[in-house]
């Protein structure tokens, strides 16, 4: 199996287990916490099947230090968006595979379980069309930030309120929304495979001070990004440089 197949079989792997949690009976927190335990453990066994010699950066589990002298890293959220699983009415949580390898990264799935749907690298996704609309610039849903507020502003777009990060990066990637601005903090694990997928599909995705996002750094965190489409970049990266 080619590197983005094994990303791709661990992503459904971790999906199918999440929908199959889901129709059990358990809600909110509970049904959270059993999900990340379950697809955590589905993720690991296809990537010890396939590739045990490599070293595993997730969410769910210890950060093995080793990951920082080691070759293949495979950077992983199993559950991407805790709280809108445990909503069980909400579709906007993802699962997240990545690769890193000499500096980047080389191969990524992201699933999106109530879809039925798993986004890869190669075949990269194809960008819809642009839309004669106003740009539309996804958000969390509980804490957007006021750089997204001077994004919207410069654009005259409006902006979408959504839940997990992997899903708001794919909803640019599948023409939903035109951007995604986040600040206030995150993690390597929450980006990794979704800003993969994004780049392969042709769109930009930076730090919000225009600097590149880099993977497997020894600090986890990645407290910010831009994703979003080529068209846009200049003129919302201008936007949030002046509020930072």
């Amino acid at each position: 199996m080619r590197d983005v197949e094994v990303a791709a079989a661990a992503a459904r792997a971790a999906a199918d287990v999440l929908v199959e949690l889901r129709a059990g009976g358990l809600t909110g927190r509970a049904l959270g916490d059993a999900g990340d335990a379950a697809a955590q453990e589905a993720i690991a066994g296809v990537l010890a099947v396939h590739r045990p010699d490599d070293v595993v950066f997730s969410e769910e589990a210890a950060d093995d230090r080793s990951r920082l002298e080691a070759g293949r890293v495979w950077i992983v959220d199993p559950l991407d968006g805790t709280r809108e699983y445990g909503e069980t009415d909400r579709s906007d949580f993802a699962v997240h595979v990545a690769l890193w390898g000499a500096g980047t990264l080389t191969a990524a799935a992201v699933a999106l379980p109530a879809a039925g749907e798993v986004l890869v690298t190669d075949p990269a996704p194809a960008l819809p069309a642009a839309v004669a609309r106003a740009p539309r610039i996804a958000v969390s849903r509980t804490r957007p930030p006021a750089q997204a507020d001077a994004a919207a502003a410069a654009v005259g777009g409006e902006l979408v309120p959504l839940g997990s990060a992997g899903y708001k990066v794919t909803a640019v990637v599948r023409g939903e929304v035109d951007a995604y601005v986040h600040a206030g903090g995150m993690y390597q694990w929450d980006s990794a495979a979704p800003v993969a997928v994004a780049l392969a599909a042709g769109l930009t995705a930076l730090r919000l001070d225009g600097s590149p996002l880099r993977y497997n750094e020894p600090d986890p965190s990645l407290p910010d990004l831009l994703v979003c489409r080529p068209e846009l970049a200049a003129d919302l990266l201008a936007a949030v440089r002046g509020t930072t």
